[in-house]
């Protein structure tokens, strides 16, 4: 028997003991995650599969007897009834009105705070406190603090200047719903190009101005591609929520003069039409929706922390 045989018959036995201590290792890291996981499955992904399967049946909770398999016709309905696919294009048509003027707004609220002046501080906090207002709160702040057509603030604003007395509600019904979720979304998307505008290389603007651009060119060709991703990452987020809101719509016009979305529509036909089938049709339907969203959301967060690691 060679030296070397000899070294490697030695060796064998070491490996052999390292692997079980290396798996028992293996096993303590990922162990205080492993009641986190479980919870996860449970409360999210077993409901999940539940309404996917009672979404393949013709499913009354009135007549529980009466169920039956029906496949993929409750999703036929869905894309196909009237009034479901107005809800569908509520949505749409909320969601993009609510994202862009969000993103306008608080793209010119994050170029004012970039700059320095006194009480900005202060001035960023109060325009960040719509954001962590609870959203039925906030909805119900716009439905009778501004809203009401008698007490209401913006009309007592117009009668101290001799204007109309609108029932907002009433009259633009998805513009109040709108108006409602742009106050409160406005800051989350301030606060995400704030981030951008202050991750900006300031040496390079610093060198265009003293080549003579002006502050609209180093806008145009420096800032704005600058906070591409950042748009794209707020716009995502943000069509994220809107799309499965609920609270806002339930509580300013109840679903009411065309302002179902799909959400509110879910709610209906589960809790007032007691069709278990046909909401979890649609709520699937919103799942999908979302987690296509979300899709992209990550590959833009990915994007971004690629580029911040280049940088750095």
């Amino acid at each position: 028997m060679t030296a070397t045989t000899t070294a490697r018959l030695a060796a064998t036995p070491t490996r052999t003991a390292r692997q079980p201590s290396d798996r028992l290792r293996a096993w303590a890291t990922r162990a205080p995650l492993l009641p986190a996981l479980v919870f996860m499955i449970v409360v999210t992904q077993l409901p999940f599969v539940a309404t996917l399967v009672i979404s393949f049946f013709d499913w009354n909770a009135l007549y529980p007897k009466a169920r039956h398999f029906t496949g993929v016709d409750n999703y036929h309905e869905v894309l196909t009834d009237a009034d479901l696919r107005h809800s569908v294009w509520t949505t749409i048509l909320l969601t993009v009105a609510v994202v862009l003027a969000s993103l306008v707004l608080g793209l010119l609220l994050a170029l004012l705070l970039d700059r320095k002046f006194r009480g900005r501080g202060f001035v960023r906090t109060l325009l960040i406190a719509p954001f962590l207002v609870v959203p039925v709160a906030a909805a119900l702040l716009w439905k009778h603090v501004l809203y009401n057509p008698e007490y209401g603030l913006l009309n007592g604003l117009l009668h101290y200047v001799g204007g109309p007395q609108p029932d907002w509600i009433s009259n633009t019904p998805l513009l109040a719903v709108e108006a409602s979720l742009v106050w409160q979304w406005t800051p989350f998307m301030m606060l995400i190009l704030l981030a951008g505008l202050q991750s900006r290389d300031h040496q390079q603007i610093e060198a265009a101005k003293v080549d003579g651009a002006s502050d609209w060119q180093v806008f145009r060709y420096l800032t704005l591609p600058h906070l591409r991703r950042y748009l794209e990452l707020g716009a995502l987020l943000g069509s994220i929520y809107i799309v499965q809101n609920f609270d806002a719509v339930f509580t300013i016009t109840s679903g009411g003069l065309g302002t179902a979305n799909l959400p509110y529509t879910v709610y209906q036909s589960f809790y007032q039409a007691h069709e278990n089938g046909l909401a979890s049709a649609a709520g699937v339907l919103v799942v999908i929706g979302s987690i296509i969203i979300a899709t992209f959301a990550l590959r833009v967060v990915s994007s971004l922390f690629r580029e911040e690691a280049s940088r750095a």
